[in-house]
């Protein structure tokens, strides 16, 4: 139970309860959860017409359609199935910078948290992956709700290692782990080799995954607001700095902006969603927007 006060807060767990995670995309799964899958063939529920083409079973032309038609009309169904939703979670050194008492990885953990239990409240499975510079810990996909004891158990022990991510490596690690098409949500600063992030992503996109970046980020770093003489300590290998800020604020800001345009360009270009959460944004009122965004523009691919 401590682990669930931790990490799962009350009132955003009220506020979300209602909320589903749903696939943009074609999933695989079986007759069970609560989403519905495009995959078409027999199944429980009746979805629409469409005309025949040769090819066609026969055996679902609908002739009472066809007597009154005089064309010929097949009936396409809507088969319910499970969705797989993955959760790789970034602990490098750089996830624990927080600019007021709260850390990326904090918030990162949270968000995970949350998201496991929206995934096994709805039946369906979730399963994590813990990295930095190599995989930490594992979790296959489970839809039984014990299942988020252990999640929320590793989420409690995993602190920020000191070393820098290698997420394009990870990607292409964990494709071999993850056999089932799923719902891939990368939660991370980010902070890597651009092209690297691209090709682990498109390595994911090439086995069938849909992926979801979540780029957690403290407000300080989007808005560099110092104001006096600041000496800044490197993370992940990288040297401390002393700096008068407003000498550098302007280049700064139009640096770090070119470089969440360019990933957020690079996902945009393999249909890979990319939102930013900022760790001062309620958890409850990200997920709010973007599950409701999700589910608004849901379809088949």
């Amino acid at each position: 139970m401590e682990n669930f006060q931790r990490f799962l807060d009350p009132r955003t767990l009220a506020k979300v309860k209602d909320l589903e995670i749903r696939a943009r995309k074609i999933v695989e799964g079986f007759v069970s959860g609560s989403h519905k899958s495009p995959f078409q063939g027999v199944s429980v529920e009746f979805a629409e017409h469409r005309q025949y083409v040769a090819g066609d079973d026969v055996r679902y032309i609908d002739w009472k359609l066809y007597g009154k038609t005089d064309k010929f009309f097949v009936k396409r169904f809507e088969q319910e199935t499970n969705l797989v939703a993955n959760l790789a979670i970034d602990t490098s050194e750089s996830m624990k910078y927080g600019s007021k008492g709260r850390t990326k990885l904090q918030h990162a953990t949270e968000l995970a948290a949350t998201l496991s239990y929206l995934t096994l409240s709805q039946q369906d499975s979730v399963g994590a992956a813990f990295f930095e510079h190599k995989l930490r810990y594992v979790v296959p996909p489970s839809s039984q709700i014990t299942h988020l004891n252990q999640i929320l158990h590793l989420l409690a022990v995993c602190q920020p290692a000191n070393y820098q991510s290698r997420i394009g490596p990870i990607m292409d690690e964990l494709c071999g782990r993850w056999k089932h098409r799923s719902v891939v949500f990368l939660i991370s600063d980010c902070f890597d080799d651009i092209d690297s992030i691209l090709s682990g992503l498109k390595h994911l996109r090439y086995k069938r995954h849909e992926v979801v970046v979540l780029q957690v980020l403290d407000p300080a770093e989007l808005e560099f607001p110092f104001l006096n003489v600041t000496k800044f300590e490197g993370l992940e290998n990288s040297s401390d700095l002393l700096v008068e800020p407003r000498a550098i604020r302007a280049a700064y800001i139009k640096e770090f902006d070119a470089y969440r345009r360019a990933l957020q360009n690079g996902c945009r270009s393999m249909d890979v969603d990319y939102e930013l959460v900022r760790t001062d944004e309620p958890l409850d009122r990200f997920l709010t927007r973007f599950l409701s965004m999700r589910a608004s523009k849901r379809s088949t691919g």
